[in-house]
C-alpha cells in the first residue's frame, strides 16, 4: 500500500456519492439482465439436447452455463452490498493511497523541499543531460511512486536551486513544486494569509519527509519541507549558496592559499574561473561573500583533513572547482597569490589559461539560504534520518578500515620484494606558469563563432 494512504481524507461530497450509487446500480441492472439471458438460453439448449445421446457433452455444457450464472450472481451480490455500504456512508475502498475524491480533485500546495544526496554514482543533479541516474530523476521516481505529484510536469512549477556536477554531493539542495496536500488552501494563498499561524501551516499535513525517504535510494534523503509562496523560485529566490571543498593538507602552504582565497571576496568577473557557456551566459560577474580555510577533525597517517568554505550569491559552471584548482597550485608553491589578481583582471587576461579543474568528489553544496523559509520534519522522520546516516557512517568507516588494512599489507609486500627500477627516477615535467600557457577563446571570440554558426 502507498505510504500516502495513511493520511486521513475527508468524506466525499453528496453529489459524488450520488454519481457513485447511480453507476453501481447501472452495473447491477446489467448483470441481472445478463443472468436472465443466460437462464433463458440454458433452458432452450437443454430442451434441444434432451433427446441427444451425447450425455457427456450435455453435462459439460450445462455445468459451464451454471458456473457462468453463479459467477454473475455473485458479482451482483457484491455490487448490491457495495451500494448498501455507500448509501449508509460507510468507508469506501481507497485506491493507491487516496480515496476517490482525492483522485478526482486532489488538493495541492506549493512546497519547498530540502534535499541531501551523495553524488558519487550520479551524473549530476539535473536530468536534462539524458544520462542516468541523476539525483533529479530519482526524486521524481519517488514522487510518482508515492503519488505526491499529478498532472503534467510543467504544471508542477518545478524549480531547483543549483545544478551540481557529476559526482558532487549536497546536504542543502532545495527544490520547489506543487505536491498533493491534506490542506484545503487555494493556489493563491497557499497558507500565507493572515488567517493562518505558522503552526497551522504544518499541522495535519502529509509527512513528506517520512514518505519520500521510505522509497528514495539510500544515497538521497529529504531533510525538510516548508510551504512556499506561489511566486517562489528555488533558483531566483535564493539569497546565497555555500560550498565546501575537502582536501588533505599534505605539503600545501595553507597561509599562501588563505591570502589568495581572500582575493576572491567581493564582486569580480570570474570568466577565467569557470567553464564558459557563451551561448547562454553573458554576465560573468559574481559576488563572493566570504572565503575561509580551516582544519577538520579527520586525520590519516599523520596528515589532516582541511576544508575551504566559499559563500556567494551565485556561481558559474565549474567556478568553485576552478577556484580551488588555482589555489592548489599556489599551495604547492607553483604560483604566487598574485596570479588571482591577474586572472580576475579580464583586460589583462582576456582569455582563460588552460588548466585542470579540481576533482569533483570532495565538493559539497553545503546550504542554500532563503528569506522566511523554515524547513521542518516530524520527530519520526528525524529519528529515521539520524539512524540512516549513522548506519552509513559506520559502513564507510568499516570500508576505510579494510582499505587501510590493504595499505598495510602492501607496505609489508614492498619490504619483501626486490626493486626493479634499477635506481632510475621518473623525470618530472617542468611546470609552465598559468599566464604563459595556451589559452581558450575569449567570450567575444566565442560569440563571433556562435553568430557565424560555427561550433562553440
Amino acid at each position: 500500500m502507498d505510504h500516502c494512504s495513511r493520511a486521513a481524507e475527508p468524506a466525499d461530497p453528496p453529489m459524488a456519492e450520488t454519481v457513485l450509487v447511480t453507476s453501481l446500480q447501472s452495473q447491477l441492472e446489467s448483470f441481472r439482465n445478463r443472468v436472465k439471458e443466460l437462464e433463458t438460453k440454458n433452458a432452450e439448449l437443454s430442451s434441444r439436447l434432451s433427446n441427444c445421446h451425447c450425455h457427456k457433452i450435455e453435462e459439460n455444457f450445462s455445468t459451464n452455463v451454471a458456473d457462468s450464472i453463479d459467477s454473475l450472481v455473485e458479482k451482483s451480490r457484491k455490487l448490491k452490498a457495495g451500494i448498501d455500504k455507500t448509501r449508509k456512508g460507510e468507508s469506501k475502498e481507497k485506491v493507491a493511497g487516496s480515496n476517490m475524491r482525492a483522485m478526482r480533485n486532489p488538493s495541492k500546495r506549493y512546497v519547498a523541499l530540502k534535499v541531501m544526496y551523495f553524488g558519487q554514482r550520479f551524473y549530476g543533479f539535473a536530468s536534462e543531460a539524458q544520462m542516468d541516474p541523476t539525483v533529479e530523476s530519482e526524486i521524481f521516481k519517488a514522487l510518482e511512486k508515492t503519488r505526491l505529484i499529478f498532472g503534467d510536469k510543467k504544471d508542477l512549477k518545478y524549480s531547483r536551486c543549483g545544478r551540481t556536477d557529476k559526482g558532487v554531493s549536497s546536504i542543502g539542495q532545495v527544490i520547489a513544486l506543487f505536491l498533493r496536500s491534506n490542506h484545503k488552501e487555494t493556489e493563491g494563498s497557499n497558507g500565507y494569509s493572515e488567517d493562518f499561524t505558522p503552526k497551522e501551516l504544518y499541522e495535519g499535513e502529509i509527512d513528506y519527509v517520512r514518505i519520500l525517504n521510505r522509497v528514495l535510494p539510500k544515497d538521497i534523503r529529504v531533510i525538510g519541507w516548508c510551504p512556499a509562496p506561489n511566486d517562489f523560485s528555488a533558483r531566483f529566490s535564493c539569497l546565497s549558496r555555500v560550498y565546501k571543498y575537502f582536501f588533505w593538507r599534505e605539503n600545501l602552504n595553507i597561509e599562501a592559499m588563505e591570502i589568495a582565497g581572500k582575493k576572491f571576496v567581493g564582486e569580480h568577473d570570474f570568466r577565467n574561473f569557470c567553464k564558459m557557456d557563451a551561448a547562454n551566459v553573458h554576465n560573468y560577474r559574481r559576488h563572493i561573500t566570504s572565503f575561509d580555510i580551516f582544519p577538520c577533525n579527520e586525520r590519516f597517517e599523520g596528515d589532516q583533513l582541511w576544508a575551504m568554505k566559499i559563500k556567494g550569491s551565485a556561481f558559474l559552471w565549474h567556478q568553485v572547482r576552478c577556484m580551488v584548482a588555482v589555489l592548489f597550485l599556489i599551495g604547492q608553491g607553483l604560483e604566487s597569490p598574485n596570479v588571482i589578481d591577474a586572472l580576475l583582471d579580464i583586460d589583462r587576461t582576456p582569455r582563460k589559461p588552460q588548466y585542470m579543474i579540481a576533482p569533483e568528489i570532495p565538493l559539497v553544496l553545503r546550504s542554500c539560504e532563503f528569506e522566511d523559509l523554515k524547513f521542518m520534519f516530524s520527530s519520526d522522520a528525524r529519528q529515521a534520518l539520524h539512524m540512516h546516516l549513522e548506519k552509513e557512517c559506520r559502513t564507510y568507516k568499516l570500508q576505510a578500515a579494510i582499505f587501510h588494512e590493504a595499505l598495510l599489507s602492501c607496505s609489508i609486500i614492498e619490504n619483501d620484494e626486490i626493486s626493479l627500477n634499477n635506481g632510475t627516477k621518473k623525470k618530472s615535467a617542468s611546470y609552465v606558469p598559468l599566464v604563459a600557457r595556451p589559452t581558450e577563446p575569449s567570450y567575444a571570440e566565442r560569440r563571433i563563432k556562435l553568430n557565424l554558426g560555427a561550433p562553440k
